[in-house]
Protein backbone atom coordinates (compact mmCIF):
# COMPACT_ATOMS: atom_id res chain seq x y z
CA UNK A 1 0.00 0.00 0.00
CA UNK A 2 2.85 2.33 0.91
CA UNK A 3 4.70 1.60 -2.35
CA UNK A 4 1.57 2.34 -4.35
CA UNK A 5 1.21 5.67 -2.53
CA UNK A 6 4.83 6.55 -3.35
CA UNK A 7 4.25 5.77 -7.02
CA UNK A 8 1.12 7.95 -7.08
CA UNK A 9 3.06 10.79 -5.46
CA UNK A 10 5.83 10.46 -8.05
CA UNK A 11 3.30 10.61 -10.90
CA UNK A 12 1.59 13.63 -9.35
CA UNK A 13 4.92 15.36 -8.98
CA UNK A 14 5.75 14.69 -12.62
CA UNK A 15 2.38 16.06 -13.68
CA UNK A 16 2.90 19.17 -11.54
CA UNK A 17 6.35 19.67 -13.06
CA UNK A 18 4.89 19.40 -16.56
CA UNK A 19 2.13 21.89 -15.78
CA UNK A 20 4.65 24.27 -14.22
CA UNK A 21 6.86 24.02 -17.29
CA UNK A 22 3.86 24.57 -19.57
CA UNK A 23 2.82 27.63 -17.57
CA UNK A 24 6.33 29.05 -17.83
CA UNK A 25 6.46 28.55 -21.62
CA UNK A 26 3.01 30.10 -22.06
CA UNK A 27 4.01 33.16 -20.03
CA UNK A 28 7.26 33.64 -21.97
CA UNK A 29 5.47 33.18 -25.29
CA UNK A 30 2.65 35.57 -24.38
CA UNK A 31 5.04 38.32 -23.27
CA UNK A 32 7.19 38.06 -26.41
CA UNK A 33 4.12 37.92 -28.67
CA UNK A 34 2.49 40.98 -27.07
CA UNK A 35 5.72 42.98 -27.24
CA UNK A 36 6.18 41.96 -30.88
CA UNK A 37 2.62 43.07 -31.73
CA UNK A 38 3.09 46.48 -30.10
CA UNK A 39 6.44 47.00 -31.82
CA UNK A 40 4.96 45.88 -35.14
CA UNK A 41 2.12 48.38 -34.77
CA UNK A 42 4.62 51.22 -34.93
CA UNK A 43 5.64 49.96 -38.37
CA UNK A 44 2.07 49.39 -39.61
CA UNK A 45 1.90 52.58 -41.66
CA UNK A 46 5.15 51.72 -43.43
CA UNK A 47 3.85 48.20 -44.19
CA UNK A 48 0.56 49.66 -45.49
CA UNK A 49 2.42 51.93 -47.90
CA UNK A 50 4.57 49.01 -49.04
CA UNK A 51 1.47 46.88 -49.71
CA UNK A 52 -0.20 49.74 -51.60
CA UNK A 53 2.87 50.08 -53.84
CA UNK A 54 2.00 46.69 -55.38
CA UNK A 55 -1.06 48.33 -56.95
CA UNK A 56 -0.06 51.94 -57.75
CA UNK A 57 -3.00 52.48 -60.12
CA UNK A 58 -5.68 51.71 -57.51
CA UNK A 59 -7.15 54.39 -55.25
CA UNK A 60 -8.16 52.73 -52.00
CA UNK A 61 -10.90 53.92 -49.65
CA UNK A 62 -12.19 52.92 -46.25
CA UNK A 63 -15.95 52.62 -45.88
CA UNK A 64 -16.26 52.33 -42.09
CA UNK A 65 -14.91 54.72 -39.42
CA UNK A 66 -12.70 52.08 -37.77
CA UNK A 67 -11.74 50.18 -40.94
CA UNK A 68 -8.27 51.65 -41.39
CA UNK A 69 -7.47 51.36 -37.69
CA UNK A 70 -8.56 47.72 -37.65
CA UNK A 71 -6.43 47.10 -40.72
CA UNK A 72 -3.44 48.52 -38.87
CA UNK A 73 -4.23 46.25 -35.92
CA UNK A 74 -4.55 43.21 -38.23
CA UNK A 75 -1.17 44.00 -39.78
CA UNK A 76 0.37 44.44 -36.31
CA UNK A 77 -1.01 41.11 -35.06
CA UNK A 78 0.11 39.14 -38.11
CA UNK A 79 3.53 40.85 -38.12
CA UNK A 80 3.84 40.17 -34.39
CA UNK A 81 3.22 36.46 -34.96
CA UNK A 82 5.75 36.41 -37.81
CA UNK A 83 8.43 38.24 -35.81
CA UNK A 84 7.94 36.14 -32.67
CA UNK A 85 7.45 32.83 -34.55
CA UNK A 86 11.05 31.57 -34.00
CA UNK A 87 10.77 32.21 -30.25
CA UNK A 88 7.29 30.65 -30.04
CA UNK A 89 8.45 27.55 -31.92
CA UNK A 90 11.49 27.33 -29.64
CA UNK A 91 9.25 27.38 -26.54
CA UNK A 92 7.07 24.61 -27.98
CA UNK A 93 10.20 22.65 -28.85
CA UNK A 94 11.65 23.02 -25.32
CA UNK A 95 8.41 21.73 -23.83
CA UNK A 96 7.84 18.84 -26.26
CA UNK A 97 11.38 17.64 -27.05
CA UNK A 98 12.06 15.79 -23.74
CA UNK A 99 9.32 13.31 -24.68
CA UNK A 100 10.69 12.64 -28.15
CA UNK A 101 13.21 10.08 -29.33
CA UNK A 102 16.51 11.21 -30.84
CA UNK A 103 15.34 10.15 -34.30
CA UNK A 104 12.08 12.09 -33.96
CA UNK A 105 13.88 15.18 -32.65
CA UNK A 106 16.20 15.27 -35.66
CA UNK A 107 13.32 14.81 -38.13
CA UNK A 108 11.08 17.48 -36.59
CA UNK A 109 13.91 20.00 -36.08
CA UNK A 110 15.07 19.65 -39.69
CA UNK A 111 11.49 19.85 -40.98
CA UNK A 112 10.81 23.04 -39.00
CA UNK A 113 13.98 24.73 -40.26
CA UNK A 114 13.60 23.75 -43.92
CA UNK A 115 9.83 24.29 -43.75
CA UNK A 116 10.39 27.85 -42.55
CA UNK A 117 12.67 28.54 -45.51
CA UNK A 118 10.15 27.13 -47.98
CA UNK A 119 7.30 29.11 -46.39
CA UNK A 120 9.26 32.37 -46.71
CA UNK A 121 10.13 31.50 -50.32
CA UNK A 122 6.42 30.97 -51.08
CA UNK A 123 5.45 34.30 -49.53
CA UNK A 124 8.18 36.18 -51.40
CA UNK A 125 7.24 34.51 -54.70
CA UNK A 126 3.57 35.42 -54.21
CA UNK A 127 4.39 39.01 -53.25
CA UNK A 128 6.82 39.73 -56.08
CA UNK A 129 5.34 37.66 -58.92
CA UNK A 130 1.81 36.41 -58.35
CA UNK A 131 0.10 39.38 -56.67
CA UNK A 132 0.98 41.98 -59.33
CA UNK A 133 -0.28 39.68 -62.11
CA UNK A 134 -3.49 38.80 -60.26
CA UNK A 135 -4.23 42.46 -59.51
CA UNK A 136 -3.59 43.45 -63.11
CA UNK A 137 -5.97 40.72 -64.25
CA UNK A 138 -8.76 41.65 -61.86
CA UNK A 139 -8.46 45.37 -62.55
CA UNK A 140 -8.86 44.63 -66.25
CA UNK A 141 -12.58 44.06 -65.64
CA UNK A 142 -13.75 47.67 -65.68
CA UNK A 143 -16.54 49.50 -67.46
CA UNK A 144 -17.38 53.19 -67.53
CA UNK A 145 -20.73 52.71 -65.79
CA UNK A 146 -19.11 51.23 -62.67
CA UNK A 147 -16.51 53.21 -60.77
CA UNK A 148 -13.90 51.29 -58.79
CA UNK A 149 -14.05 51.85 -55.02
CA UNK A 150 -11.88 49.21 -53.38
CA UNK A 151 -11.75 49.28 -49.60
CA UNK A 152 -8.32 48.81 -48.12
CA UNK A 153 -9.66 46.21 -45.69
CA UNK A 154 -10.83 43.89 -48.49
CA UNK A 155 -7.57 44.48 -50.37
CA UNK A 156 -5.53 43.63 -47.27
CA UNK A 157 -7.52 40.42 -46.76
CA UNK A 158 -6.89 39.48 -50.40
CA UNK A 159 -3.14 40.08 -50.02
CA UNK A 160 -2.87 38.15 -46.76
CA UNK A 161 -4.85 35.16 -48.08
CA UNK A 162 -2.70 35.01 -51.22
CA UNK A 163 0.58 35.19 -49.31
CA UNK A 164 -0.50 32.55 -46.79
CA UNK A 165 -1.83 30.25 -49.55
CA UNK A 166 1.48 30.27 -51.40
CA UNK A 167 3.45 29.94 -48.17
CA UNK A 168 1.47 26.80 -47.29
CA UNK A 169 1.70 25.42 -50.83
CA UNK A 170 5.49 25.72 -50.71
CA UNK A 171 5.45 23.36 -47.69
CA UNK A 172 4.59 20.45 -50.04
CA UNK A 173 8.15 18.93 -50.13
CA UNK A 174 8.41 18.98 -46.33
CA UNK A 175 5.01 17.32 -45.93
CA UNK A 176 6.04 14.61 -48.38
CA UNK A 177 9.30 13.99 -46.51
CA UNK A 178 7.51 13.74 -43.15
CA UNK A 179 4.93 11.32 -44.54
CA UNK A 180 7.71 9.20 -46.00
CA UNK A 181 9.86 9.45 -42.87
CA UNK A 182 7.08 8.06 -40.69
CA UNK A 183 6.16 5.46 -43.33
CA UNK A 184 2.67 6.80 -43.96
CA UNK A 185 3.31 6.73 -47.72
CA UNK A 186 6.14 5.31 -49.81
CA UNK A 187 8.13 6.87 -52.63
CA UNK A 188 7.02 4.11 -55.00
CA UNK A 189 3.38 5.01 -54.28
CA UNK A 190 4.11 8.70 -54.97
CA UNK A 191 5.87 7.94 -58.25
CA UNK A 192 3.17 5.50 -59.32
CA UNK A 193 0.50 8.18 -58.89
CA UNK A 194 2.56 11.08 -60.26
CA UNK A 195 0.23 11.75 -63.22
CA UNK A 196 -2.81 11.96 -60.94
CA UNK A 197 -0.93 14.33 -58.63
CA UNK A 198 -0.06 16.63 -61.52
CA UNK A 199 -3.70 16.60 -62.64
CA UNK A 200 -4.80 17.54 -59.10
CA UNK A 201 -2.21 20.34 -59.04
CA UNK A 202 -3.65 21.90 -62.20
CA UNK A 203 -7.18 21.58 -60.79
CA UNK A 204 -6.10 23.28 -57.54
CA UNK A 205 -4.31 26.00 -59.52
CA UNK A 206 -7.47 26.61 -61.55
CA UNK A 207 -9.55 26.91 -58.37
CA UNK A 208 -7.15 29.20 -56.49
CA UNK A 209 -6.42 31.57 -59.36
CA UNK A 210 -8.51 33.70 -61.74
CA UNK A 211 -9.75 32.01 -64.95
CA UNK A 212 -6.64 33.11 -66.80
CA UNK A 213 -4.02 30.73 -68.20
CA UNK A 214 -0.88 32.68 -67.25
CA UNK A 215 -1.82 32.97 -63.57
CA UNK A 216 -2.78 29.30 -63.42
CA UNK A 217 0.57 28.31 -64.90
CA UNK A 218 2.37 30.61 -62.45
CA UNK A 219 0.86 28.59 -59.62
CA UNK A 220 0.86 25.12 -61.23
CA UNK A 221 4.49 25.12 -62.41
CA UNK A 222 6.00 25.93 -58.97
CA UNK A 223 3.70 23.32 -57.40
CA UNK A 224 4.91 20.68 -59.87
CA UNK A 225 8.53 21.67 -59.21
CA UNK A 226 7.89 21.50 -55.46
CA UNK A 227 6.31 18.07 -55.93
CA UNK A 228 9.40 16.84 -57.79
CA UNK A 229 11.67 18.31 -55.09
CA UNK A 230 9.53 16.49 -52.53
CA UNK A 231 9.95 13.22 -54.44
CA UNK A 232 13.73 13.75 -54.48
CA UNK A 233 13.92 14.51 -50.75
CA UNK A 234 11.59 11.64 -49.89
CA UNK A 235 13.71 9.25 -52.00
CA UNK A 236 16.84 10.30 -50.12
CA UNK A 237 15.13 9.81 -46.76
CA UNK A 238 13.72 6.42 -47.73
CA UNK A 239 17.10 5.28 -49.07
CA UNK A 240 18.79 6.21 -45.81
CA UNK A 241 16.13 4.39 -43.79
CA UNK A 242 16.57 1.23 -45.85
CA UNK A 243 20.36 1.45 -45.48
CA UNK A 244 20.09 1.78 -41.69
CA UNK A 245 17.66 -1.10 -41.52
CA UNK A 246 19.97 -3.29 -43.60
CA UNK A 247 22.91 -2.46 -41.32
CA UNK A 248 20.87 -3.37 -38.23
CA UNK A 249 19.79 -6.67 -39.80
CA UNK A 250 23.42 -7.53 -40.62
CA UNK A 251 24.47 -6.84 -37.04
Amino acid sequence: MRKKQEKDDAKSLTLVEHLTELRKRLIYSSVVLIVSIFVSYSFSEMIVKYIIDIAPNINFVFIAPAELLLSYVKIAVISGFVVSAPFLILQIWIFVSPGLKKKEKRTIATSLFVGGIFFIAGVVFAFLVVLPIMLQFFMGFQIEEIEEMISFSSYLTFVINTLLSFGIIFELPIIMVILTRFRIISVSFIKKNRKYTILIIFIVAAILTPPEVITQILLAVPMILLFEVGVLFASIVERKEKKKKAELDDN
